[in-house]
């Protein structure tokens, strides 16, 4: 079992006890839904929504080793349907729930879609190969211009113009189908400092394109209101965001409500990693839980 984020935080602020019922928005390999049931027995149940059917697969496998199994209900959507599931499943008194919203290992080591650019892989990034839009589209289709607004707004890229530029110069001759490919043309179009920090050249430029293909921001956006009417009251919404884009929506989402006094805001200032915990899980380095009460 690889070990969620935060997990020790994550268990702190959902605090579940004896016979809660909880929601794991984004279930993975089930690290954290794992962890909630070990303390919500013996009739607390957990449901976990995956989006991934592959990923989604693997974690009904993988659950049946578990002495909870009974107690767990995967659900394979998109945590965006949240109220419809809730209701599908008539999953009632949620005393907690909880979005991670980093990508998996599992998709960026086992998944063969393209989320690193250290893997030689098509370029597809969907969470859900059902859906039409991959990254291969935006970067052979899109406009200059358009292809420069979502590395800018997605990616927050200082060099999106000259990135958008060469992507629409290079699929002139030949289609942008592959990670290498896409890795060579960001190269060439940033200056060589630009090539030796500490974070890799194409980070910003992977991560607009996931963000874009999977529409994440706007998920989250119409996802939240929907978690806080579904918990009763005194429940808890715990989210662990990697970036900044998705941690300041969560933040003002948090402060609107705390305003409206509908929710406790229980973490003043973001939650993060501990050096320990980077040191074992360099991915972790970025996250940060932000968790409310609801009143």
């Amino acid at each position: 079992m690889h070990m969620p984020v935060l997990q020790k935080e994550v268990l702190e602020y959902l605090d579940p006890k004896p016979n809660e019922n909880f929601i794991d928005c984004t279930a993975g390999e089930g690290g954290h839904a794992l962890a909630a049931l070990e303390k919500n027995g013996p009739r607390g149940k957990v449901l976990g929504i995956e989006i991934d059917l592959e990923l989604y697969k693997k974690l009904k496998e993988d659950c049946l080793k578990w002495q909870f199994k009974q107690r767990l209900i995967p659900v394979n959507d998109s945590y965006t349907n949240l109220k419809e599931i809730v209701g599908r499943e008539k999953f009632k008194n949620i005393s907690g729930i909880l979005f991670d919203l980093g990508m998996s290992s599992w998709h960026l080591e086992e998944s063969k879609r393209g989320f690193s650019f250290q893997q030689n892989e098509p370029l597809d990034m969907r969470y859900s190969p059902q859906s039409p839009l991959t990254a291969k589209k935006i970067l052979n289709y899109y406009s200059a211009s358009e292809i420069e607004r979502i590395l800018k707004e997605y990616g927050e890229e200082q060099f999106a113009q000259s990135i958008a530029k060469n992507i629409v110069e290079i699929r002139k001759f030949k289609p942008i189908q592959t990670t290498p490919q896409l890795v060579e043309i960001i190269k060439r179009a940033v200056p060589s400092w630009y090539q030796h920090r500490k974070i890799h050249f194409a980070t910003k430029t992977f991560q607009a394109l996931r963000i874009a293909v999977n529409d994440e921001l706007n998920n989250l956006k119409n996802v939240l209101p929907q978690a806080l009417k579904i918990l009763k009251p005194e429940g808890r919404l715990v989210v662990i965001s990697f970036h900044s884009l998705e941690d300041r929506i969560v933040k003002n989402f948090f402060r609107e409500n705390s305003k409206e006094n509908l929710i406790k805001i229980l973490t003043k200032k973001p939650i993060k990693p501990t050096v320990e915990e980077i040191k074992i899980n360099p991915r972790s380095r970025s996250a940060k839980l932000r968790a409310s009460l609801k009143l």
